[in-house]
């Protein structure tokens, strides 16, 4: 069995870090789990954290063959991510983010938190490209190693994001769902317009 490459552990782990940006998915979080209790919170940050190693995980190793499959392209799937995120951003913007995400409960955890969010095409691609790069076992347990050990860093940045909120309270939650709304809207714009340029030049 090769040995442990470190290179590649290192290389997927920044890679990772700079795209999933725990500190960024902060705001958003407690934004989407403004209703829920501190132990629910707790919850959620748990499954979005599993659900987004689990969905990275599976396109990392059949994710081309599921998208050859289906016919559909990186640059679509990009498409459909953001269009779900600016459905989110539009409520947390205007407030309407209490009724539909309150009855949802935990599973915001699932969607949008888990994916697209978190597990988005750029996470997802990114994984996929590193697999793909190996070619010995000590490369394939390195790419592994390191998407294991970034969710672990996500989900203890969203594990602990509760007391940001305490130190905060009610106005200053609210301003940040509101900040957080503008946030998610211009991921969800900048991920369509990314769909769109790849289908424009061609290279979807």
């Amino acid at each position: 069995m090769s040995a442990f490459d470190t290179t590649a552990f290192v290389s997927t782990f920044i890679t990772l870090i700079v795209i999933l940006d725990p500190p960024g998915a902060v705001p958003i979080f407690l934004a989407l789990t403004g209703s829920l209790t501190r132990a629910q919170r707790n919850v959620a940050a748990g499954r979005a954290s599993l659900v987004a190693l689990f969905v990275i995980s599976l396109f990392a190793v059949f994710g081309q063959s599921i998208l050859d499959y289906l016919h559909i392209s990186i640059a679509a799937l990009q498409g459909a991510g953001g269009l779900l995120l600016l459905l989110i951003a539009l409520e947390l913007l205007t407030g309407k983010e209490s009724d539909s995400l309150a009855d949802a409960g935990v599973n915001v955890a699932l969607v949008p938190l888990g994916t697209p969010l978190l597990a988005g095409p750029g996470a997802i691609v990114a994984t996929m490209l590193a697999v793909q790069r190996a070619d010995e076992a000590g490369q394939y347990v390195a790419v592994a190693a390191a998407l294991l050990a970034a969710m672990l860093l996500v989900f203890l940045t969203l594990r602990f994001a509760s007391r940001v909120r305490a130190v905060l309270r009610e106005s200053g939650t609210m301003l940040l769902t509101r900040i957080a709304g503008l946030l998610l809207s211009a991921i969800a714009v900048q991920m369509i317009a990314n769909s769109v340029e790849a289908f424009v030049t061609g290279t979807a």
